[in-house]
C-alpha cells in the first residue's frame, strides 16, 4: 500500500497484477489499482480532474488527463472516504505510476492533491540485484 497526505486529503493506492487479463507472450501486461481518498480535514472537497504519468520499464511515458475518476466527480465530506478501482495496461512487465487530483473546496478554492508514486510489478519481471 502506498499513501500520501496533501492538505488533509490522504490518498492510498494498492496495485495488483491481473494475470488473467495479461498476455506476456504478446507483451501485454495489465494491472488494477484500488485508490482510497480520505478527507481528514474540516472542509468538503470535490474531485474534479485527474492526472496520471505512467512510465514503463523502457522509460516510455504516457500521460492521462481527464475529468473526475471512473466517470464520477465525487464529493467527499470531512471524515468520509471515496474508494474506486481502475486499471492500466503496459507493454512491459513493470512500470511506475504517479499523479495528482485537482480538488475544489466548498469555498471555491482549487488545489492539487498528490497521488504517491507506486510500482507496477508482475511476476514476469526479471529481478536484478545490484
Amino acid at each position: 500500500m502506498y499513501s500520501q497526505v496533501t492538505r488533509a486529503i490522504k490518498i492510498s493506492v494498492e496495485p495488483f497484477f491481473l494475470e488473467d487479463q495479461s498476455a506476456p507472450d504478446r507483451g501485454h501486461y495489465v494491472w488494477a489499482y484500488r485508490v482510497a481518498i480520505a478527507n481528514q480535514g474540516n472542509e468538503t472537497v470535490k474531485l474534479v480532474r485527474r492526472y496520471w504519468r505512467i512510465t514503463d520499464a523502457l522509460g516510455r511515458i504516457q500521460e492521462v488527463r481527464g475529468e473526475g475518476v471512473v466517470g464520477e466527480q465525487p464529493v467527499i465530506g470531512p471524515g468520509q472516504r471515496f474508494v474506486y478501482t481502475s486499471g492500466a495496461p503496459l507493454g512491459t512487465p513493470s512500470g511506475i505510476m504517479v499523479g495528482a487530483y485537482e480538488m475544489v473546496s466548498t469555498s471555491g478554492e482549487r488545489f492539487e492533491v498528490a497521488i504517491p508514486a507506486f510500482s507496477l510489478d508482475s511476476p514476469h519481471q526479471k529481478v536484478r540485484l545490484n
